[in-house]
């Protein structure tokens, strides 16, 4: 198959979805036997970005800039011309994200949905991510051959929200970058450590004082994101690479993940692949990331999180060899792997 996958996330700073665009196009790549494009209009600046974090990724690239990227990757989208072929050439397989829906003549339409939040939380997302988000769900509940998810969880939730047959729903797991691992360098310091974009749905304010009570460091690593949400109180770590990241969860006595919401929880694993005992919110959107592997405590109970941060510092031996267990099924083949077979099956 040639299989054009948007890649357009990939201009902004790397994130969860950003991570599970370039792990998936690694696994793709990996099993092989096909031919795959990054595809993705953008700024020069955006541009960049994009290749920046395509670097060690076996795929071609198509790549051109244009002005007001945002605006006319919208516009286009909705205009419903011209078809995507007329940049990439012939394709088999077409796969986009939430940024852009633009038409295609002919192949398999695919999506990918990592979770229904502006849906289901719409003060929990910026104004542009619900208008954004909501046009693509639409969209896709209609024209989509394959919809893609990153969990079980998401993928019941797109079935009973959006109404999308469950046969076009097929679930793509995401897998580990090799830097999480337990053996490397480690941060110094005795401290919790927490991860994720500061903005509301991550509950960091809960975190802040459950380590507060507890007495303890608390090193939050993400970038800025809105709603006022700050770091106060913690030690905020605003750009961590893969490596400075992968030594702060090896030293962390404890790593908490109060998310009120997730699609799955990219840093739980990565947590645990490095060794590290985590607290993670009991929402059952975070059960296939945590397995039997953590502490499962109330998002909203600061008292329950402190507890569980206690709990996962005493037990961090046995915790820490549950979670590698538990990460050794997540891998970037397996998720490239289950992608090829869910765009095989709609051909």
């Amino acid at each position: 198959m040639r299989i054009v996958v948007d890649v357009a996330p990939l201009s902004h700073p790397r994130t969860g979805v950003g991570n599970y665009i370039r792990g998936s196009l690694l696994g793709i790549a990996e099993a092989g036997g096909h031919e795959l494009v990054a595809f993705a209009p953008a700024s020069a600046e955006g541009r960049r970005a994009i290749a920046a974090s395509l670097e060690g990724v076996e795929a071609e690239r198509v790549l051109p800039v244009i002005p007001a990227a945002h605006a006319l990757r919208t516009v286009w989208s909705r205009a419903g011309l011209p078809p995507v072929e007329r940049l990439v050439g012939a394709l088999d397989v077409f796969h986009f994200g939430d940024w852009m829906y633009p038409p295609q003549r002919g192949g398999v339409r695919s999506t990918m949905i990592h979770d229904l939040v502006p849906l289901h939380f719409p003060d929990w997302v910026h104004r542009r991510t619900r208008r954004m988000h909501g046009a693509k769900y639409r969209h896709a509940a209609q024209a989509c051959d394959v919809v893609i998810v990153n969990s079980a969880y998401t993928g019941d939730d797109v079935a009973r929200t959006l109404g999308v047959d469950r046969a076009r729903i097929h679930v793509a797991h995401p897998g580990v970058d090799p830097a999480f691992t337990p053996e490397g360098p480690r941060a110094g310091g005795d401290y919790v450590l927490a991860v994720g974009t500061l903005e509301p749905r991550k509950n960091v304010a809960n975190a802040v004082a459950a380590a507060q009570r507890l007495g303890v460091e608390l090193r939050v690593a993400g970038a800025r994101g809105w709603g006022g949400v700050d770091a106060g109180g913690a030690t905020w770590i605003p750009h961590a690479g893969d490596d400075e990241l992968a030594a702060l969860y090896r030293g962390a006595s404890a790593f908490v993940y109060p998310s009120r919401f997730e699609g799955f929880g990219i840093p739980v694993l990565e947590a645990m692949a490095c060794g590290a005992p985590c607290v993670v919110s009991s929402h059952a959107s975070l059960d296939e990331a945590s397995g039997g592997a953590a502490v499962r405590v109330d998002p909203d109970d600061v008292g329950a999180i402190a507890e569980g941060i206690a709990r996962a510092r005493a037990e961090r031996a046995e915790l820490a060899r549950r979670g590698l267990e538990h990460v050794r099924r997540f891998t970037w083949l397996a998720n490239g792997r289950a992608h090829l077979a869910a765009w095989e099956s709609a051909r």
